[in-house]
């Protein structure tokens, strides 16, 4: 990408003019994609994201410019046309940078560059091949696989150089079940920090079974009844709701801007005192982690909240210094082409002590959320409407007859006290967030937990 001597100039042309602070942010992503839809090759996509951000940072003001030409003079350029727009009174002459000792949460085994595009279509169409075949309701297949290697660099006038490769391999199932007009679809899209030795993880077959298996069971449901009960929500992407709800107003982004409901609200309850949540990017080969953020700070395991008390924040420099905090390593963006925010990487409900058996036979009549969809979320409010892709009746401590249909309604901070049963068996899940800087991996996790009292939407 560039070596030290350029940095070093770069980064003295962007403080030029007396700026605080100056970072470079390069990075190469090599990537590659196929889509498999009823067993036949749809799309083989192969593509190269190569190029270079500078961010100029003087007391709250921030200046983002960034390019695909990576050569010396242009870089000094682009650096000095950012440094105009700053006048401060920082006297930087020198930068020395020194190289940051990059610890890896995982180790490579297999290179996707290493694999035929060959192979990897029959692993698709051996998926394809299982969803189509388990009900003659199954109409539709889709199959995708994504690779992805990006090498970053990150340097600045502190003296900084980090340099890491980042290999992310990922399969996603889509099967869809039609009756007359009426269309029902089950999806899993596992992913891990991982080469194509994440294939020898999952079973792609019995994935693909169950995606076909929810989406012919909620063909065949009827309508969910609407109104308020309890509402107990299985593990692993059940998650979602916590993340959205609530994780991204734990982001200092927005606690910064005094834009979340938990602002200034750390030492003080703000869940039930069976919850704790967790954002840990050092969970080795996990979908969501990374070795250092896009800051270069290295990643960490947060406590966001212990015990129903808010204990920290996910922070970036910038907005960390408007807080008066330190990063917690949670600095993240999609590319070069945009600035880095305060984001999320695996974020998770922890276990709890509880056994599903339990939580479920104690509860005389509720809802069952077997797999949660998509749904949308005020950040500032925390109020949200999750749809449900597969739901159960609960009668008498027995999961009943499934329904459709269903959705999940309330405000995030209210519903991080009504949680009342936590089980033991985590799990996490895999897939994308999208925010002001872009689309990246993450997780999201819990254990099956009851909420008391929740507002389910339905038909019926």
């Amino acid at each position: 990408m560039i070596n030290k001597a350029v940095a070093e100039a770069v980064l003295l042309s962007a403080v030029s003019t007396g700026a605080e602070f100056a970072e470079i942010f390069a990075e190469n992503n090599v990537k590659n994609s196929i889509g498999v839809v009823n067993g036949s090759v749809e799309r083989a996509n192969s593509g190269v994201d190569h190029g270079c951000g500078i961010r100029i940072i003087n007391k709250d003001k921030v200046v983002y410019v960034y390019t695909n030409k990576t050569d010396r003079e242009n870089l000094i350029r682009l650096a000095g046309e950012g440094a105009r727009a700053i006048k401060g009174e920082s006297s930087i002459k020198n930068i020395v940078l020194s190289d940051m000792d990059v610890e890896k949460l995982y180790n490579t085994e297999i290179m996707p560059s290493a694999v035929s595009k060959k192979e990897i279509v029959n692993i698709l169409k051996l998926g394809s091949n299982a969803a189509y075949n388990y009900d003659s309701l199954i109409t539709q297949t889709n199959m995708g696989y994504l690779d992805s290697v990006q090498n970053i660099l990150i340097a600045n006038t502190e003296g900084l150089w980090a340099e890491d490769e980042r290999v992310r391999t990922r399969i996603s199932v889509s099967a869809v079940a039609s009756q007359g007009n009426e269309k029902q679809s089950g999806y899993f899209g596992p992913g891990a920090l991982k080469g194509f030795e994440f294939f020898d993880t999952v079973n792609i077959e019995e994935i693909a079974r169950e995606a076909a298996r929810s989406a012919v069971t909620m063909l065949k449901a009827e309508n969910c009844p609407s109104g308020k009960m309890p509402v107990i929500m299985d593990n692993g992407f059940g998650g979602v709701i916590f993340h959205e709800a609530c994780g991204h107003g734990l982001e200092a982004a927005a606690i910064s801007k005094k834009a979340s409901v938990f602002t200034d609200k750390i030492g003080q309850k703000i869940a039930s005192s069976k919850l704790t949540a967790i954002d840990d990017g050092t969970i080795p080969g996990s979908w969501g982690s990374i070795n250092i953020d896009d800051e270069g700070t290295k990643s960490r395991k947060n406590v966001l909240i212990e015990n129903g008390i808010l204990k920290n924040y996910m922070v970036d420099r910038y907005n960390g210094s408007l807080m008066g905090m330190s990063s917690t390593g949670s600095s993240r963006r999609e590319s070069y082409k945009l600035v880095p925010v305060s984001r999320m990487t695996n974020t998770y409900i922890a276990a709890g002590t509880d056994k599903k058996e339990d939580i479920i036979k104690d509860t005389e009549y509720g809802l069952y959320a077997k797999y949660m969809g998509g749904g949308s979320v005020n950040p500032a409010s925390g109020d949200f409407n999750f749809a449900v892709s597969e739901a159960y009746i609960i009668r008498n401590g027995k999961i009943c007859e499934p329904v459709r249909g269903a959705t999940l309604i309330g405000k995030g901070s209210e519903v991080l006290f009504d949680i009342d049963r936590i089980s033991d068996n985590l799990a996490l899940a895999e897939g994308m967030c999208g925010a002001s800087s872009g689309s990246i991996p993450v997780c999201v996790g819990q254990p099956m937990l009851r909420v008391k009292n929740m507002t389910v939407g339905g038909r019926g």
